[in-house]
């Protein structure tokens, strides 16, 4: 992008932003929006993404606030809020808006496709805001006549989340395109693109489980009859480029930085170890011996050189983002099953089947997956504890690199056990405060949804309304 300033002699002009998207095509402003959407989710950085340190996948070696559970000191819940509103929502609503004032489509279902995808992305993006904050602006979020939005209960933009990804599976048809080259994810695919929409339909079913079994059980059973991501071929992955400023955003975090500031935790190294985990070596650099596996103490400060990073495999400038798999779908399955939902197949089968597809992502292969299923420790018959126990552990190894979705998935089952923090500077997130920005410009929505009855209070220990156990 380049910048370009010049005078002007007429000063009414300064009311016209000259970054406005009025000449802007649909399609670049949903390609900006996905890469957007994946930056955020992808990157490391402790100043707006630290769910990887919440989740114990990583841990810090000098700098420890965010291990230690204090989120204030860098703003991280403004900077985490601001690009979903601001650079992803926006992009998306104004594409949304140009594609549906287009004339130059001459073809009703490419336009109802592309419409239908650009939802399911807002879809996507308002289910992690609500899963971060609980209650956040949604109905009048994007009215750009009103300065001062309201916050919409959790629960109830949830239902309203579910409904709309129903409209969109019916509005796409798969014997017509999308976006083509400008879909940056699925190359413009509509068929992915609705298994995309039904396996978050999924997602959504399953978060409600605990809260609302019968709802839960209800949309599960029918995102699977819509037809889920079926194998690794389907995953939902933002391909980054080896020049910047198109890199993997751990990459620019973790390299071209030069910064020492993350090690893998001890929590996530320690519980693959014991099972001799087959993703160790794809996870993970060995440590100072140049043979073993080590973490660093969760929570505290530690020797950057001692212990193992992250792979080269996800600090490649290459590196994809991935915003949902075929392993996590089949994990969401395995639990289904024991939940009594009419899904097909076992608890088992689904189970080994998430394991596999995760190992075999990572680089690893069947033969891999198979002997390590045979664990005693790690197969579903045989593996210690509830299913809940079982299935959460095994889904929290999977999710590496995915920390939003890890924490997520950690309050949803809690477990594995995570470890204790020697000297905390807060609480254990549960959720995320609401942004500084939002008390001081927004303050009269901000008191009423930071003291209604589905928040209860604006801190950390207060629960998302799914999250009951």
């Amino acid at each position: 992008m380049s910048l370009l300033g010049a005078c002007t002699d007429n000063i009414t002009d300064i009311n016209f932003s000259p970054k406005t998207a009025d000449n802007v095509p649909g399609p670049t402003l949903f390609s900006n929006a996905e890469k957007n959407l994946s930056d955020i989710m992808t990157t490391p950085s402790v100043n707006s993404n630290v769910f990887r340190l919440l989740s114990q996948q990583w841990t810090e070696t000098t700098y420890t606030d965010e291990s230690r559970y204090n989120l204030s000191t860098r703003n991280i819940p403004q900077n985490f809020w601001d690009p979903f509103y601001r650079d992803i929502l926006r992009d998306l609503q104004e594409s949304q808006r140009i594609t549906t004032e287009d004339k130059s489509i001459t073809d009703e279902n490419i336009r109802k496709n592309r419409l239908a995808i650009i939802d399911v992305l807002q879809v996507y993006s308002y289910s992690v805001l609500v899963n971060t904050y609980g209650d956040v602006p949604y109905t009048k979020a994007l009215d750009y006549t009103n300065l001062h939005p309201t916050y919409d209960n959790a629960a109830s933009i949830y239902s309203d989340l579910i409904t709309r990804l129903d409209a969109d599976l019916t509005a796409m048809t798969t014997t017509t395109t999308s976006f083509g080259s400008a879909d940056l994810i699925y190359a413009g695919s509509v068929t992915k693109w609705k298994k995309f929409a039904a396996s978050l339909k999924l997602r959504l079913g399953m978060t409600l489980a605990d809260v609302d079994p019968a709802k839960s059980k209800t949309v599960v059973e029918s995102a699977v009859a819509s037809g889920l991501l079926a194998s690794n071929a389907d995953n939902a992955l933002f391909k980054y480029l080896s020049t910047t400023p198109n890199t993997n955003p751990v990459w620019v975090n973790l390299v071209q930085s030069g910064r020492q500031d993350f090690v893998v935790a001890n929590t996530l190294v320690n519980i693959m170890k014991g099972v001799s985990d087959p993703r160790i070596p794809l996870y993970f650099t060995t440590d100072q011996t140049g043979t073993g596996y080590s973490g660093g103490i969760y929570g505290t400060s530690n020797n950057y050189g001692k212990f193992s990073k992250p792979s080269a495999k996800i600090t490649d400038p290459t590196a994809v983002g991935d915003l949902l798999d075929y392993s996590e779908v089949e994990f969401y399955l395995a639990e289904a099953v024991e939940r009594g939902m009419n899904v097909g197949g076992t608890a088992e089968t689904h189970y080994n089947n998430a394991i596999t597809a995760s190992i075999v992502y990572w680089g690893g292969t069947a033969a891999d997956a198979a002997t390590y299923l045979a664990n005693p420790n790690v197969a579903y018959t045989t593996a210690p504890g509830s299913y809940k126990q079982k299935i959460g552990t095994q889904k929290w190894i999977a999710l590496f690199n995915r920390g939003h979705e890890a924490w997520v998935e950690y309050r949803r089952f809690d477990a594995p056990q995570f470890n204790s923090v020697a000297k905390p500077l807060g609480d254990f997130p549960s959720r995320f405060t609401y942004p500084v920005g939002e008390q001081n410009l927004n303050t009269a929505n901000f008191n009423s949804a930071a003291t209604g009855e589905a928040t209860g209070s604006d801190v950390v220990t207060n629960k998302v309304f799914w999250d009951k156990f």
